[in-house]
């Protein structure tokens, strides 16, 4: 898929559309002004990596060979990007949840200086590259809704509760691999929910406040404690209400293919 297949009217992109569009438009333009783009917009913001280095983009050529990935960044703050639509969103999300990306990009730092790369990454590594590349961020106020989740009680958690979301419970996308499969929206697609607990407050806060609480929460909890890949709960994206004119029928959810039974004890985000 290309660039301009990025439709900016659809419900998960909306909060991100305003940079979004800007630089959708310096990639339809070339590599070379992309990358202008999202450096211009690096200095402004002056963000950094997961070792305080400042935050740069470069060819995706220009990482060294033998350098692995993630420690370049942390060690250069140069983020190797190609001109694709999975680092245009990895790219984005750099801007809109900062704090998060600098913890992940700690953490496979670390991982790397400690065990080196090599032919598997471990559990740890393995639940913080899930989390990068396919996480939703639920931020929830209301225990229920999150036991829901867990339960894998849609019924509940879509139709139930459906006049919660957006005043006790919510998705906003983290993953860039996630944000490019739904690019092409298919119904099956589901992502990783890291559920983030809320104050009530939360969800009357504007929006800049209320990205920055989520940024701060989450980048926090990742710091805390080691994850693995038992912390997450896998949510049908295009059931979030709102998100998919389909899903206002509740007979959308009978589909056992995409909303599975199941119940999970194990989940601790």
């Amino acid at each position: 898929m290309a660039f301009h297949s990025i439709d900016w009217t659809r419900p998960w992109l909306a909060t991100l559309a305003a940079r979004g569009r800007r630089w959708q438009s310096a990639a339809l333009d070339g590599y070379p002004s992309y990358l202008a783009e999202l450096n211009g917009d690096a200095t402004q913001a002056a963000l950094v990596t997961g070792r305080g280095k400042p935050l740069a983009f470069i060819a995706q050529e220009e990482l060294p060979p033998g350098a692995s990935y993630e420690g370049y960044i942390a060690e250069t703050g140069r983020v190797p990007t190609r001109h694709n639509l999975h680092d245009f969103f990895n790219a984005l999300m750099w801007f809109t949840y900062p704090r998060t990306k600098a913890a992940l990009n700690s953490h496979q730092a670390d991982q790397i200086d400690a065990f080196g790369v090599g032919p598997t990454r471990g559990g740890l590594r393995d639940a913080l590259t899930l989390f990068d590349e396919n996480a939703v961020l639920f931020p929830c106020a209301d225990p229920r809704l999150a036991d829901a989740l867990r339960r894998f009680d849609w019924h509940t958690l879509f139709i139930d509760e459906r006049a919660s979301w957006s005043t006790r419970c919510e998705a906003r996308l983290f993953g860039h691999a996630l944000l490019e499969k739904l690019v092409a929206p298919y119904k099956a697609c589901t992502g990783h929910a890291w559920i983030v607990d809320v104050p009530p407050e939360y969800f009357a806060a504007d929006e800049s406040t209320a990205r920055a609480m989520l940024d701060e929460s989450v980048s926090m909890s990742l710091l805390a404690r080691p994850i693995d890949s038992r912390a997450f709960a896998p949510l049908p994206v295009l059931g979030v209400p709102g998100w998919w004119p389909a899903n206002e029928s509740p007979e959308f959810y009978g589909d056992a293919t995409v909303f599975r039974p199941g119940r999970r004890t194990r989940i601790q985000c």
